[in-house]
């Protein structure tokens, strides 16, 4: 049976902080659950004529299809609405179009640029609104990425999840959030200069503490891995920062996650888990440049069996129809 806080009908997400712990806990075993009931072979009617707007300033493969897939398989229906479709922001208001659509849509979901742009949606709109990337934050994937860990190791508190890379993107943090609110420590590898923003560490801090979970951010990879359970890392260029790419890569080369990091977790024979949210410059098909071949990670750590990647992604779209179900249709509850 399936059930669903009614707490969260009508509810947007803009960031982690949106939901309490529970509510967020509550999301990740909704989602699983969508997915058992999918693979048994249902394709439900949940979202029956409900239909999403889906406005994407960025491109993408996993929050695009997931996003469309998730209300098609419970009977509803997407709209992509690329910059080039409407007026969003140029010849109208991101506040007038907010209103526009909210008049026709059941949901919107945004990937784009600015928090404030998914904010102002969610303020104007009248209907809920997901946040799918920003430059801050990136909620639905850190859900799915919650998912991922509960599926393989059955439990989220306790774990220790270290992320390796560019310490101040918006994976980053929210990944710092969904660990402290799960009540999983959290350890941030990343140089001096690509910190995150202390305001935000302190808060995630102060989350931790009702959970038994503690937020680090350290220089040294090695050491900060040590009796990691999951180890995560992102591009090192996002997109909109190709023009730092070798400032980037000089930078970021100490931190690569290569088999020797793998094994300075210590948990090589036991519970040890890969995560990239995709796409990953793995190997020289996936390479920025001629000479770069691999740089966040080495292609033998991206194919290991440790590597769930692939779960990952497919979860991106569970934990989205989890979103669209509980915050679109009434009736669900504990």
């Amino acid at each position: 049976m399936l059930r669903w806080k009614p707490e969260l009908y009508g509810r947007s997400l803009l960031r982690l902080s949106d939901l309490s712990d529970e509510e967020m806990l509550s999301l990740v075993q909704l989602a699983i659950d969508l997915k058992a009931r999918r693979r048994a072979g249902v394709r439900g009617d949940l979202l029956r004529r409900r239909q999403v707007a889906l406005i994407f300033e960025k491109s993408s493969t996993r929050t695009r299809n997931s996003a469309s897939i998730a209300i098609r398989d419970e009977g509803g229906g997407a709209e992509y609405l690329s910059t080039n479709d409407i007026h969003l922001g140029s010849k109208e208001s991101v506040k007038d179009t907010a209103r526009v659509l909210g008049r026709l849509f059941d949901g919107i979901l945004f990937r784009g640029f600015k928090q404030s742009t998914v904010e102002t949606l969610a303020a104007y709109s009248g209907v809920p609104v997901w946040n799918g990337l920003t430059d801050d934050f990136h909620p639905t994937q850190i859900l799915a990425d919650l998912m991922t860990i509960q599926e393989s190791f059955g439990r989220l508190k306790g774990l220790k999840v270290a992320y390796v890379g560019d310490g101040r993107n918006n994976v980053a943090n929210t990944l710092m959030f969904g660990c402290v609110k799960a009540g999983a420590h959290f350890v941030n590898c990343t140089p001096d200069v690509l910190v995150p923003d202390p305001a935000l560490v302190q808060e995630a801090r102060e989350v931790g503490k009702r959970n038994g979970a503690s937020v680090e951010i350290v220089s040294d990879p090695k050491g900060g891995v040590a009796g990691a359970n999951v180890i995560y890392t992102d591009v090192w260029v996002s997109m909109g920062e190709e023009a730092q790419m070798e400032q980037r890569l000089s930078l970021l080369r100490p931190y690569q996650v290569n088999m020797e990091l793998m094994r300075a977790t210590g948990n090589m024979g036991g519970e040890l888990m890969f995560l990239h949210c995709l796409p990953a410059f793995h190997d020289r098909e996936t390479a920025m440049t001629a000479e770069s071949g691999a740089l966040e990670v080495t292609d033998d750590v991206f194919e290991a069996p440790f590597s769930k990647v692939f779960d990952e992604a497919e979860n991106r779209m569970h934990t989205i129809k989890a979103l669209y179900v509980s915050a679109m249709v009434d009736g669900g509850g504990f």
